[in-house]
């Protein structure tokens, strides 16, 4: 078998491949260009991706092709329903970013909340020790014991992330995308109602017709004064001119995992708001744990050998 990793780069060096040398020969890019795919996976029996796009035009060049791994849980870059008329299978990894996710949610929570950027600067600038006074109460927070957490799309992060904020106290609610999801452990709300009434708004929902462009001017000038919005579902559910427009009324804090083209592009509205210090962007790295991108990989493995076996009965 011949396999090609096609973005090996989104994995991450510390994690390692070599385990994949058993199934046969391993061809490595860190990165490809659309315009490169054809070629790089040519004489590929499985491919193995990330985020690079596997169409029709790209397995009608790769007549070996008989695999493609996709080294995420979304499969949005591959034709699926081509990959099935040609017979190629297609498999993903699922549920190996839920603890890095999580744990992400809450680092971007508590940043924002505590204003953590200010104090340390506050400190490191020298300002403290000119104060007089042991401590600082420039900007007030919050606790989150006995406020409302609202989360838009209780699915597996979701409901995890919900089981934290209520052992820390917190009321949690929820808002179905789909408006099929019933949970008889935490109240359902409108849209609408969650927004008015939570202090917390986090997202964990996917991309798709239900939830593109959710969030829009009106929808979030509904947030409460001092609500922080976070989003650890998918670029493009919040609009982000509409949020950058909020964000420079100084009402709301923000935290943003994700956004609609990653990488950010330079002129992205979010970059230039005048209250930057109540926007929090990391590069959507909330999955990438090292522990998470191990399981991301022992999975990638496992659905390549699940396949070997499968063709040999």
């Amino acid at each position: 078998m011949k396999i090609v990793f096609l973005d090996r780069a989104t994995l991450g060096e510390d994690v390692s491949i070599e385990a994949f040398m058993d199934f046969g020969e391993v061809i490595v890019y860190d990165n490809t260009e659309y315009s490169d795919v054809a070629e790089h996976i040519k004489d590929a029996e499985i491919a193995v991706t990330n985020k690079v796009v596997i169409d029709k035009a790209v397995m009608d060049e790769a007549e070996k092709l008989e695999l493609i791994c996709v080294a995420a849980t979304g499969m949005n870059n591959i034709d699926l329903e081509y990959a099935k008329k040609k017979g190629i299978e297609v498999k993903n990894v699922k549920g190996y970013s839920t603890d890095s996710v999580v744990q992400h949610t809450f680092s971007m929570l508590f940043y924002l909340l505590e204003r953590l950027r200010y104090y340390d600067m506050y400190v490191k600038s020298g300002a403290w020790s000119k104060s007089g006074i042991f401590t600082c109460l420039d900007i007030p927070f919050f606790e989150i014991k006995g406020k409302r957490w609202g989360i838009i799309g209780l699915g597996t992060i979701g409901k995890e992330v919900a089981k934290i904020a209520k052992s820390f106290g917190s009321e949690v609610v929820y808002y179905s995308t789909s408006g099929k999801n019933e949970n008889n452990e935490y109240e359902r709300l409108s849209l609408e109602e969650l927004l008015k009434t939570s202090d917390i708004v986090s997202i964990h929902a996917p991309l798709n017709e239900d939830t593109r462009n959710l969030l829009d001017f009106n929808e979030l000038s509904l947030l409460k004064e001092g609500a922080v919005l976070l989003n650890l579902g998918r670029g493009g559910i919040v609009n982000e001119e509409a949020l950058s427009k909020v964000l420079d009324e100084g009402k709301i804090v923000a935290g943003l995992d994700v956004l609609e083209k990653e990488p950010i592009e330079e002129d992205n509205p979010l970059l230039h708001i005048s209250h930057s210090d109540n926007l929090l962007i990391t590069p959507h790295i909330a999955w990438t744990s090292v522990e998470a991108r191990r399981k991301l990989v022992k999975g990638i493995y496992d659905n390549i050998k699940e396949f070997l076996e499968n063709k040999e009965v």
